[in-house]
Order: structure tokens, then C-alpha cells, then sequence
């Protein structure tokens, strides 16, 4: 009798799991290693084929955030928080990223959030500071 291993014995969901999982360790070595317009396009691939990964959101979003892409972060911040509402990073960075849209009202929104997650998180009071001068 025969038993046959490898390839043959995984079934399609298998290998396209075990892909996605090398996919994202290569796209955190690239983020790691400074790599972002490379990284970018291997979170974007990404997305495409599997878009609703709250950590590769949160990767592409932060990246466009470093690249000044303000509206486009926030639009995957938007995403990365259907998924995961209570991600005080996500959440900050989406802030952030208003401020420097000029948008006081959303900053504003994202601070109580942050504030119903965690009521003493003094980063918060400090963002509201800058806002107030």
C-alpha cells in the first residue's frame, strides 16, 4: 500500500493558509527592515486576495501615514477598525492622521473612543492639548 505525502496530501485551503502566512512574515521583515515602498506593494497584494487582515490593514494604513497619504491611512484605519473597533494604535494613528488633515472634529472622535477603551490614557490629553493651542 501506498500512502502519499506531501503536496498531494493538502488540500488547496492548506497551501493558500500556509502562503498568507509566509506572505505576512515577509511583509513585517521588509516593515522591520525599512523596506516600505516594498512592503506597500506586498500589503497591497495582500488585501486583495484576503481584505479583511485587521494586522496588514493596520501595516499599509501606518505606511501611508509615514508617507504623508493622510486620507488613504485613514481609509484603511476605517477598515482595520470594522474588524477590530478597539485598537488603541489604529486608533491613534487614525487621529493623527486627522490632525494633520486640519480635521479637529474627527481627532476629537477618536480621543473618546480612545477615552471609553481606556479612560486614563494620557496620550490622549495630550493630543487634545495640541488641538487647544
Amino acid at each position: 500500500m501506498t500512502i502519499l505525502v506531501g503536496l498531494f496530501s493538502r488540500t488547496p485551503r492548506e497551501l493558500q493558509i500556509k502562503d498568507n502566512i509566509q506572505k505576512f512574515k515577509e511583509l513585517k521583515k521588509l516593515v522591520k527592515e525599512k523596506k516600505y515602498t516594498a512592503a506597500l506593494k506586498l500589503g497591497t497584494e495582500y488585501l486583495e486576495k484576503n481584505p479583511n487582515h485587521h494586522d496588514v490593514l493596520f501595516i499599509v494604513g501606518g505606511i501611508h501615514y509615514m508617507k504623508n497619504n493622510h486620507e488613504t491611512a485613514i481609509s484603511y484605519f476605517d477598515r482595520s477598525l470594522e474588524i477590530g473597533s478597539h485598537d488603541l494604535d489604529v486608533l491613534f494613528l487614525k487621529a493623527y492622521s486627522h490632525q494633520k488633515l486640519g480635521e479637529n472634529k474627527r481627532v476629537i472622535q477618536c480621543c473618546d473612543k480612545i477615552r471609553e477603551i481606556d479612560p486614563k490614557n494620557k496620550a490622549v490629553s495630550e493630543l487634545l492639548e495640541q488641538l487647544n493651542s
